[in-house]
């Protein structure tokens, strides 16, 4: 979300603060990292099953898993692990080539 300069000047006179999520959670470069891995994973699953045409469900049964796994695992939630996000991932077809460009 931007906020135009003018309105974010007025807001910061009156004691608001700007920057990013990184900054207000104090973030080092290494978490901000796994963090951005752990999204890119799940953004893979999710476009992967979407053009196999997979609902949560199927995909769930693929993996033998439950479809609110698999709503967790392509929401980034940080109860799924990268192992999990990855083993889905090759469970859909994904080979190394793509699971390589999808983290670069």
């Amino acid at each position: 979300m931007t906020v135009n300069k003018a309105k974010q000047a007025k807001l910061e006179r009156k004691g608001w603060k700007f920057g990013s999520a990184d900054e207000f959670l104090g973030l080092s470069a290494q978490e901000l990292a796994y963090i951005e891995l752990r999204l890119a994973l799940s953004d893979t699953l999710k476009s992967k099953r979407v053009s196999k045409k997979l609902t949560q469900a199927e995909l769930a049964r693929i993996m033998n898993s439950s479809q609110s796994r698999v709503a967790k695992m392509e929401a980034g939630d940080p109860t799924v692990s990268i192992d999990l996000l990855i083993k889905s991932l090759l469970a859909l077809g994904v080979s190394k080539k793509e699971l390589r460009r999808s983290i670069l």
